[in-house]
């Protein structure tokens, strides 16, 4: 799949970010211990992974950060969604096109968590 690859100029320095390429506040690309692993889309229901996580956030009502908080807790690992910036503050210095391919997060992880 093609993301973007944008690097921001912040005052904690320059920060890199993947993106999805035509961003739905359904999807995500999320980080495990700072690095791009896996992509999640809740409406992507085929992935069993998915309708795990659109269990977890849409019908109980949770954000995605809270959602993988549990995750986190559960499975003693460290997934997030990156921030660009915790001041607001972000200047974007270029942008690039790049090919990953970033599975569903592993439904071990998620049937701890229902």
């Amino acid at each position: 799949m093609i993301f973007i690859e944008t690097t921001y100029r912040t005052f904690s320095g320059t920060k890199k970010i993947i993106e999805v390429r035509q961003k739905k506040q359904t999807q995500w690309v999320i980080y495990k211990d700072d690095s791009p692993s896996y992509f999640v889309d809740l409406y992507d229901l085929e992935k069993e992974s998915n309708s795990m996580m659109n269990s977890l956030v849409l019908c109980a009502k949770r954000s995605i950060k809270e959602v993988l908080e549990l995750i986190n807790k559960k499975n003693n690992i460290n997934l997030s969604v990156p921030k660009i910036s915790r001041l607001g503050f972000k200047k974007k210095i270029k942008s690039e096109l790049i090919e990953l391919d970033l599975g569903p997060i592993p439904e071990k992880w998620l049937a701890y968590s229902l």
